[in-house]
């Protein structure tokens, strides 16, 4: 819960950039220092409000309204798609958002915990599955502790602390063609119904999973939406991402518009996926503070190594 509420707490300083006389006569420790405060900012740089963003924050505050005042049969979400389309960052935004709003409205209660985040780790089995609840609230159950009753206490913690959002990544991991995987599925299901709060998943491609096939798959198909992300077609969102990118650096020779006109060779070099574009920004921005040049070129993002799915010559599809 500790790394949850940094993230949704954490307000990093977009420096500034120096004047260019204040700048070259600096020595070299305060140089060190103020390349460093940049080379940070190049690492995280901003988080663009996507329209997938958008529309999962929109669905996602939606669902949770429809569920206030449901008994059973809630509502949930599930964000699919292809690797580096997004989907943590759409989740985590709609987290961070119903967090935020929540402490808003109500300061006095800091004992509230209205977000539970987590991932669900490889070939997950149901006592996995509720040691992660576990593990986020920071109870201090032994693994020897049978799932009952760590299921009991997990519930209880989340009444109490009146959660309102269950944000679940990296669902593909759960193997519902498995014994283990389909009780897991089912132990996500108990929480659902125990819990009062809107469950929100994301995944690779979740549809091929199996998880929306069979008894158990119409069960969660008659009760979860599903948004859909993709690579981004060379159009005007397209531009205005490039466009929201260039505006976050912080480079001294970086001249404004240089990326925009680059936006077709820098569609040719991610297919459109926006984590290959932060990605070969990113990093083409690091190696133009340590390299000294300042500024991002063409040449300067030829020699940064794309991930490996940005290089495979079939992008993925929606």
């Amino acid at each position: 819960m500790a790394g949850w509420r940094g993230f949704v707490t954490e307000m990093p300083a977009v420096p500034d950039l120096l004047p260019t006389a204040l700048w070259a006569g600096l020595d070299d420790d305060k140089r060190g220092c103020y390349d460093d405060d940049r080379v940070d900012h190049h690492a995280r740089l901003l988080i663009v409000q996507t329209p997938t963003i958008r529309q999962v924050i929109t669905a996602g505050r939606r669902l949770i309204q429809l569920n206030k005042h449901a008994h059973y049969g809630r509502c949930g979400l599930m964000v699919s798609g292809p690797a580096r389309t997004g989907k943590t960052t759409a989740l985590t935004q709609l987290g961070k958002t119903i967090e935020v709003i929540h402490r808003r409205r109500h300061s006095h209660a800091a004992a509230d915990i209205p977000v539970i985040y987590i991932t669900v780790p490889p070939a997950a089995t149901p006592k996995m599955i509720a040691m992660e609840f576990a593990r986020f609230f920071d109870l201090p159950i032994s693994r020897r502790g049978n799932i009952t009753d760590i299921a009991d206490a997990v519930c209880g913690v989340s009444i109490d602390a009146r959660v309102r959002l269950v944000a679940i990544d990296e669902l593909h991991n759960l193997n519902i063609s498995t014994r283990a995987g389909a009780e897991a599925s089912d132990t996500l299901k108990y929480f659902s119904e125990r819990i009062p709060a809107t469950f929100c998943y994301a995944g690779i491609s979740l549809e091929r999973t199996g998880l929306l096939s069979g008894t158990r798959g119409e069960q969660i198909a008659g009760r979860f939406s599903m948004v859909r992300t993709g690579s981004f077609g060379q159009d005007k969102q397209w531009t205005a991402l490039i466009a929201a990118l260039e505006d976050s650096l912080r480079l001294h020779h970086h001249q404004s518009g240089t990326l925009i006109k680059l936006d077709r060779y820098l569609h040719q070099r991610t297919h459109g996926m926006i984590g290959s574009l932060l990605w070969l920004i990113r990093s083409a921005a690091i190696n133009a503070v340590l390299d000294g040049t300042e500024k991002i070129t063409k040449k300067a993002l030829e020699v940064v190594d794309a991930d490996i799915t940005s290089q495979n010559p079939h992008p993925p599809t929606r």
